[in-house]
């Protein structure tokens, strides 16, 4: 199913899961979703853990959350620093309001936790950010991922093919049900 349609944001900070930005970002863009990836600056050169790059197109600042329809939010150690971010916070509680799909694995969880949006949310996150989530009010648990609401999360890069097949699934059923009406 083309996604072609769509358009999917994905955040960027150093330090970023390699794997869980550029495999989703692949992913989406084989099924012609248009993904823009947004950093603190625009244009800008960020390093994830294992040294892969990844050039970030616009700032938060220039974030329309109207123009997008899904968020992906990739793990590693940039979501501590993201979720100090007033402006990444606004964003995602933005996302949730319009009930658009926010997308999250390993420790990308520390953002939605910040924003106030896991209280009795049913989810996932990397183990070593369990009592987090739990202490945020989610409903947590052990599985390749989870869908509740507008909300998927998966654990680790192992969980990868699990997390993309249910976002693509999750748009893909939105765009159909667009079409029917």
């Amino acid at each position: 199913m083309s996604l072609k349609d769509k358009k999917i944001l994905i955040f960027v900070a150093d330090e970023y899961e390699d794997l869980e930005l550029h495999y989703p970002k692949l992913r989406l863009q084989e099924e012609e979703a248009q993904v823009v990836i947004a950093g603190p600056k625009a244009n800008e050169k960020y390093e994830g853990k294992k040294g892969y790059h990844c050039n970030s197109e616009i700032s938060f600042d220039q974030v329309n959350v109207n123009d997008f329809h899904a968020l992906i939010i990739p793990g590693g150690f940039a979501p501590d620093t993201l979720r100090t971010i007033p402006k990444v916070l606004e964003i995602t509680q933005k996302f949730h309001e319009q009930g658009k799909l926010i997308a999250f694995i390993c420790h990308a969880g520390w953002i939605p936790i910040s924003a106030k949006l896991l209280r009795g949310i049913r989810c996932t996150s990397y183990n070593a950010i369990k009592d987090d989530m739990i202490n945020a009010g989610a409903k947590w648990v052990d599985e390749k991922v989870v869908i509740d609401q507008n909300f998927i999360s998966s654990r680790n890069p192992h969980d990868l093919p699990f997390f993309c097949k249910a976002i693509i699934q999750h748009l893909g059923k939105e765009q159909l049900a667009t079409a029917r009406h």
